[in-house]
């Protein structure tokens, strides 16, 4: 319990708990019921008597789920309850035609849809703060890495800009399952709804108008595509925190000093060494990414359903559904929290792009050369420059300048323009500005709606 609670947030972990379980559950009852009356099942002042008992403080809770383990599933005491509760004939028709699997799908189903939006508001937050950091650092030279080593010069807002790209695209997924993937679950004890008669297509129909549902084509008891569907989204969104959470570990290095978390008071340090900053958001966050990864294969596998009603597959879900949300959820705050009160050390990013005394300009020299000789002539000069420059420990633009080979096709002008990392950036503006467009365009939809 208590690692739940370290990778969790109080929002999710409150969605997921007993209590809200049980609720979610007598909200599919009373929306069943309200159902059923408008479909003519029955008298609507029954429905009414049954809503009003559909109310998780009238219960048991931990007396229910001790109950559950007995009955295999939380819905059995819970209907039993529940008729316990309402008044008059209106108890005979409590839980009319659906069976154990549709309240807890159901239940599910909603919890899913409000723990997708949780997610979303706070993947918008790190959007914000990606976007700002992406505008105020356009401009802010860093060397790019490729392999843990230096490659060419980029700039901080580009780096960025890409977290707020990999998060827009989260986003629209998790919009995506929201509206579409999710979807009310009744099919009664085998999926053919033979105890509503003629009645259960509209009973479905109206299930799924009350409970603001997608209502699907067929039940779907043991085909669970839906849930695997958004689980393996929340594994991308995990994972897609790792990525940016590693970045900025890595970039929080000692050796490298570009970024560092903000500093809280008592957040942060080590207990034994007293100069420490460790960047301890970006280091919750891969954690919770691989918590939440490792329930993946798990959900994967119970898509392997027996028949008409799954033997322990779909009981898995339980536990792993609410652990993954949890785990997800702690990844996003973290990163969070990291983007948020992100430190840039600028002048730290100037002079790693200077550490190899212009090696990282090497490719631009060789494209530039290239423009006067053979591409794979020019590429052997140019390495032969380097492996000189790191024999002599002179910078590569003073070998360049005392190599008549290199020197004698190039102009002090065209030596300067490769040699300058703020002239080798490319289509860097383009590309900010593509990820600042699909941000503003993504905040435009969110205002309409």
């Amino acid at each position: 319990m208590a690692q739940i609670d370290l990778y969790s947030t109080p929002s999710m972990s409150a969605l997921f708990s007993p209590q809200a379980h049980v609720q979610y559950m007598l909200t599919f009852e009373a929306a069943l019921a309200r159902a059923q009356a408008r479909a003519a099942l029955f008298p609507p002042s029954f429905a009414t008597s049954i809503e009003v008992m559909c109310k998780a403080e009238l219960f048991d809770v931990a007396a229910l789920y001790r109950e559950a383990a007995i009955a295999g599933t939380p819905a059995i005491p819970l209907v039993q309850m529940l008729t316990l509760l309402v008044e008059g004939q209106a108890k005979n028709v409590v839980h009319w035609g659906a069976t154990s699997q549709d309240a807890i799908d159901t239940a599910l189903m909603l919890q899913m849809q409000e723990g997708l939006a949780l997610l979303i508001e706070r993947l918008y937050e790190i959007c914000s703060a990606c976007a700002l950091l992406t505008e105020h650092h356009r401009h802010t030279l860093m060397v790019g890495r490729t392999l843990l080593q230096q490659a060419l010069p980029i700039t901080f807002g580009l780096k960025t800009a890409r977290w707020l790209a990999l998060v827009v695209r989260q986003i629209y997924a998790l919009h995506e399952h929201r509206a579409h993937t999710v979807a009310v679950q009744l099919g009664g004890a085998a999926g053919t709804l033979a105890s509503l008669g003629e009645k259960g297509l509209q009973v479905i129909t109206l299930l799924a108008e009350e409970l603001n549902l997608p209502a699907p084509d067929l039940p779907w008891h043991t085909e669970r595509d839906r849930v695997v569907e958004i689980a393996m989204t929340l594994g991308i969104v995990a994972g897609a925190m790792a990525k940016i959470a590693g970045d900025i570990a890595l970039l929080a290095q000692t050796e490298v000093g570009e970024v560092a978390e903000g500093s809280v008071p008592g957040k942060g340090g080590s207990s034994t060494l007293p100069h420490k900053h460790n960047p301890v958001d970006a280091v919750s966050a891969i954690a919770a990414a691989r918590l939440a990864n490792g329930v993946i294969p798990v959900l994967l596998s119970t898509m392997a359903q027996e028949h008409e009603r799954a033997i322990g597959g779909w009981q898995a879900e339980w536990e792993a559904i609410p652990s993954l949300f949890r785990f997800t959820a702690s990844a996003v705050d973290h990163v969070l929290q990291a983007v948020s009160g992100l430190q840039v050390d600028t002048a730290r990013m100037r002079e790693n792009v200077t550490l190899t005394h212009g090696l990282v300009m090497a490719e631009s020299l060789t494209m530039v050369l290239a423009s006067h000789i053979n591409k794979s002539e020019a590429r052997q000069r140019v390495q032969a420059a380097c492996e000189q420059a790191l024999q002599s420990g002179k910078t590569l633009r003073q070998i360049v300048e005392t190599e008549a080979r290199l020197y004698m096709f190039l102009s002090s002008e065209e030596i300067d323009h490769a040699l300058n990392p703020a002239s080798y950036l490319g289509s860097t503006d383009a590309f900010i500005d593509r990820a600042l467009a699909s941000y503003h365009t993504l905040q435009s939809a969110r205002g309409e709606k």
